[in-house]
């Protein structure tokens, strides 16, 4: 062979050999990405060429699919009490992907779960019918908060602290997520410029000052710790307490207050500052700190399936930022699922069983393919010894105490307000919260709840837990008893 033919044969053999490589590298590992890519358009849509699977509360679908019209895109998602639910749901947008149960279950909402497919399916490829996802929510619960927190700036959430089935979980102001899932650029925008941040999940995803509610777990380190016998052993607190090297002292709300040397449980039902500052430092930042931790602080991993904002207790502090942090200020901050979880765990026993938002997911015939109600994780956080003596000085908060509000007829509860301050020097509107627990006194019937209203109406001076939070706590509790 001619030596010029054997050399362009060579390299037109070795250009064959390259496109070949180029283009299964195109097809095997580009074209993955490709249709991976969130900006490819035939991803969504595929996803919205059937009606999706749907969320489930109280055994009714709360979302639903309807067609579209002049769009390749043929349905899109559907919402009833959109408003209501939104703090659950999250959303799914033909445009801004989706979020919450919606983002978390997207694979099997939309029938690309593995889960759901048959032999054949698995074999062509064919997309399933889509599955649903049972929420542990009670409806009467959710609408009971939705209601009470009506146009204040807040967010609540109710857990059974038997099963941790999520009762409620709530967020004001809401939004309705159908009018963003076709893509509505004019609604998005109105919504995400919107200074009251109504697509912020304030029950699950909005740390803030707990305030006074951090007692509790101060006074649990304390009965824990042994560093006081029980809730009614005097306590070795001045009034006001000086704050550990500074001439600052740590006073109280009422001067009135029988808040000197006060036992827990009057510290309780007073909120004293001095007992709880004092304690704190008695304590130290490191008792304090595993004690918060056990109830769950410092969790950046708390998924309820939807992954809540970690609530923080703080390190490397003097003893005044510790004395500070005894009564819910300095850096701590906590969500009101957080606060809940509190409650719950006193409530149980000392035990906490892991919160969760959903029940099962299954198929479209019924068949559950997950059970999230069998084997929750329950830790022990306090023994029963130390909850049942915070569950009576709470219980003496709400029957004399701060906490007022909250009585129901029939049921014993417990609770305990808190006022956390809010901007330099406190210059802005303080933050109202409450957590409680009820139990009815027929049935046995149980449930824990924790509100906070960031902003109301209401006056400056009429700014407190008892005032703001406490009425929406006990709408809640009475809906969860009652259902």
């Amino acid at each position: 062979m001619n030596k010029t033919i054997r050399r362009a044969s060579v390299f037109t053999l070795l250009l064959v050999l390259a496109l070949l490589v180029r283009a299964t590298w195109v097809q095997f590992y580009d074209g993955r990405a490709l249709a991976e890519d969130k900006d490819n358009r035939r991803n969504a849509i595929e996803q919205y060429a059937y009606p999706l699977g749907n969320i489930i509360v109280g055994g009714n679908a709360i979302t639903g699919s309807a067609e579209t019209k002049g769009s390749d895109l043929k349905y899109k998602r559907t919402y009833t009490d959109g408003s209501l639910y939104a703090a659950v749901t999250g959303y799914s947008s033909q445009v801004y992907g989706a979020t919450q149960l919606e983002g978390i279950y997207q694979e099997l909402l939309d029938g690309t779960d593995n889960r759901l497919k048959d032999p054949l399916e698995s074999v062509t490829g064919k997309r399933a019918d889509p599955g649903d996802v049972v929420t542990t929510i009670d409806p009467d619960v959710q609408k009971a908060a939705y209601e009470a927190l009506g146009g204040k700036k807040g967010g609540a959430i109710a857990i059974d602290p038997k099963t941790g089935k999520i009762l409620g979980a709530v967020s004001t102001p809401s939004y309705d997520p159908s009018t963003i899932s076709a893509g509505d650029s004019d609604a998005w925008t109105k919504l995400t410029k919107d200074a009251d941040k109504p697509m912020t999940n304030r029950a699950l995803r909005q740390p803030l000052p707990p305030g006074s509610t951090f007692k509790l777990v101060v006074a649990a380190a304390a009965l824990e710790d042994g560093l006081y016998p029980d809730v009614d052993a005097r306590t070795d607190s001045p009034n006001p307490y000086p704050l550990p090297g500074t001439t600052r002292v740590l006073e109280n709300e009422s001067a009135s207050a029988p808040c000197e040397n006060a036992t827990i449980r009057v510290a309780l039902q007073y909120s004293c500052n001095n007992v709880f500052g004092k304690m704190a430092v008695d304590l130290g930042q490191d008792k304090l700190r595993a004690m918060a931790e056990k109830f769950g602080f410092n969790d950046k991993t708390q998924d309820v399936p939807v992954r809540a904002y970690e609530s923080v207790y703080p390190s490397d502090m003097d003893k005044s930022s510790t004395a500070l942090t005894g009564i819910g200020q300095f850096d701590v901050t906590a969500t009101p699922l957080q606060m809940a979880m509190v409650s719950a765990a006193i409530a149980n026993g000392g035990k906490l069983v892991s919160p969760h938002m959903v029940s099962q997911i299954s198929d479209a015939d019924g068949n559950v393919l997950e059970n999230y109600d069998d084997g929750t994780d329950t830790k022990e956080i306090v023994s029963s010894s130390t909850a049942e003596q915070l569950e009576s000085a709470m219980q003496t908060v709400v029957e004399k105490g701060t906490g007022t509000n909250a009585q129901i007829s029939g049921a014993t509860v417990g609770g305990k307000t808190g006022t956390a301050q809010h901007g330099e020097n406190n210059s802005k509107t303080p933050y109202a919260w409450f957590t409680s627990y009820a139990k009815d006194d027929s049935s046995g019937k149980e449930v824990a709840v924790a509100v906070i209203v960031e902003q109301s109406d209401a006056a400056r001076s009429e700014v407190s837990g008892n005032g703001l939070a406490a009425p929406v706590a006990k709408a809640m509790m009475q809906a969860a008893l009652a259902s």
